[in-house]
C-alpha cells in the first residue's frame, strides 16, 4: 500500500532544502558587490481527486455539490527570483569605483556592460574597475569595460567622472579634457538576466534586449564615482527565513515519521 503523505513529506524535505542551499548562497555572499539576493518560489503539485466538485448528489440527485474531495501530493520549487534592489553603499574615495545612482531609486534597471571575449558581453553592477597597463578601464578580473571610455594617460595627475560618465583627465601643464564617456544598458525585465558568476549576468529573451544610454538622459542613472555598491543582502533577514525553513524541514520529516508510524501499526495489526 502507499500512504501519499509519505511521497508528500518527502518533496516538502527536498523543497525545504533547496530554500536552505538559497539562503546559504545568499549569506556567503552578504559581501560581494552588486550581489542580488533570490526568492525562492514554490508551487503545490498535482491533486488526485475522488469527486470533483459540481458534480450532482443529495438524496434526489439533482443537487450540485458545493465541494469535491481531492488531495495533493506535495510541493516543488517553481523557480527562483533575484531582488533587483540597491544595495548598501560604501565611499572609497577612489575615482575610478562607481556605482549607478538609479533614477527610481530602489529599483534596479542599470548596469555597466562587460567585454567578457570571443565577442561576448555581460553586464554587472559591481563598478570595482581598475586600470591596465593601457590605462583601460577594466574588472578585477580582467574584462574591459564596453564600450571603453577612452584609455587613462600614464602623466595624468588627476581623473574625475562626472554623474554624466563624462571621463575628464588632467595631464600637466593643460585642464581636465573628456576623453570619453561611459555608456548604461538598462533591461525591461532585470529579474530575468541569467546569473553566471564573477559578478557577472547575461541577457537572455526574459530579460530583454539591452537598451544603450548615456547616463543622467532619458531615464538612465547616474554615475557616482568614489563609491561602491554591494550586496543587498540583509544577514538578520536571511537567519530568520533560514530558521523558518529549517523548522519547515523538520515538521515535513515529522511527517514522514508519522505516515511511518502508520504503517507499522498496519503490519502489526495481525499480532
Amino acid at each position: 500500500m502507499m500512504i501519499r503523505s509519505l511521497w508528500s513529506g518527502a518533496t516538502g524535505m527536498k523543497a525545504m532544502q533547496f530554500h536552505i542551499d538559497a539562503i546559504a548562497h545568499d549569506l556567503t555572499n552578504v559581501n560581494t558587490n552588486g550581489y542580488k539576493k533570490k526568492i525562492v518560489n514554490f508551487q503545490d503539485l498535482l491533486y488526485q481527486s475522488s469527486r470533483a466538485s459540481g458534480l450532482q448528489g443529495g438524496t434526489d440527485g439533482g443537487v450540485n455539490l458545493p465541494v469535491g474531495v481531492q488531495v495533493g501530493l506535495g510541493v516543488r520549487v517553481a523557480g527562483t527570483t533575484p531582488v533587483m534592489t540597491v544595495g548598501s553603499v560604501v565611499e572609497t574615495g577612489n575615482w575610478y569605483d562607481m556605482m549607478i545612482d538609479e533614477p527610481q531609486k530602489n529599483s534596479v534597471r542599470n548596469f555597466f556592460q562587460i567585454d567578457i571575449g570571443g565577442g561576448n558581453v555581460a553586464y554587472t553592477r559591481d563598478g570595482n574597475f581598475r586600470t591596465d597597463d593601457q590605462g583601460r578601464l577594466v574588472t578585477v578580473d580582467g574584462y574591459y569595460l564596453n564600450p571603453s571610455p577612452g584609455n587613462i594617460d600614464p602623466n595624468a595627475t588627476a581623473v574625475q567622472i562626472t554623474p554624466e560618465g563624462r571621463v575628464m583627465q588632467k595631464v600637466p601643464g593643460q585642464d581636465y579634457a573628456e576623453i570619453g564617456r561611459i555608456q548604461l544598458f538598462s533591461f525591461i525585465n532585470p529579474a530575468g538576466l541569467e546569473p553566471m558568476g564573477n559578478n557577472l549576468w547575461v541577457e537572455t529573451q526574459s530579460s530583454g534586449a539591452a537598451q544603450q544610454g548615456n547616463p543622467a538622459e532619458n531615464g538612465f542613472g547616474y554615475i557616482r564615482a568614489g563609491f561602491i555598491e554591494q550586496s543587498n543582502v540583509d544577514a538578520i533577514s536571511e537567519m530568520v527565513n533560514m530558521i523558518a525553513a529549517q523548522r519547515a524541514y523538520e515538521f515535513n520529516s515529522r511527517t514522514i515519521q508519522t505516515s511511518d508510524e502508520m504503517l507499522q501499526t498496519i503490519t502489526q495489526l495481525k499480532r
